[in-house]
């Protein structure tokens, strides 16, 4: 079902992101992003005139992890940003190597790359970046976790509405976790 009716409106601002995963061949993949932001107008940036459809940032960024998600190897580059200067903000991303994406991911990458020492813009995907290298490497581990004993907790148990411990989905695929109301016999 698509979203209602928007009210009368006039466009502003586009962000585009696109993430891609790749199966490198080491076994290893390639998380890559591309964020670009343009208005729909004219304004002045600086000592800079940006016309309509003018990038005022573009930025791509690699993550390279294990099928465990840790990360071996991260760059980023800032094609376009609003000042001479935002290009020393990407630098930064290689910090993020040897970091595991799990829970804390965030907060252990801020704690690298965050406010002054990297870019806001580049850090924001990394949210994103982190959900598509699980579901890039998802086929390899899950290979792996089909041989672990179903009384250990599944890694995506209680993750989100639809793997809640009482969803009907976790009655399926995982009954021995299910933690919901009991069906009763009519």
């Amino acid at each position: 079902m698509p979203l209602s009716d928007a009210a009368p409106r006039k466009k502003l601002h586009h962000r585009r992101i696109d993430i891609s995963g790749f199966e490198r061949e080491d076994g290893q993949f390639d998380i890559e992003a591309e964020l670009m932001d343009s208005k729909t107008y004219e304004f002045d940036l600086g000592p800079r005139r940006m016309m309509p459809g003018d990038l005022i940032h573009h930025m791509h960024a690699r993550l390279t992890v294990t099928p465990e998600l840790l990360i071996t190897a991260a760059e980023a580059v800032t094609i376009a940003g609003p000042y001479s200067i935002c290009g020393g903000g990407a630098e930064s991303f290689a910090k993020l190597v040897g970091l595991p994406i799990k829970a804390g991911f965030l907060k252990a990458a801020n704690e690298r790359i965050g406010g002054v020492l990297g870019c806001t813009h580049i850090r924001e995907f990394l949210q994103q970046m982190a959900t598509v290298a699980f579901q890039t490497t998802y086929p390899v581990r899950a290979k792996r976790e089909s041989t672990i004993p179903s009384s250990e907790k599944p890694r995506l148990l209680n993750t989100c509405f639809a793997h809640d411990s009482n969803s009907e989905v976790t009655r399926v695929r995982w009954p021995e976790h299910y933690t919901g109301p009991k069906a009763t016999v009519a």
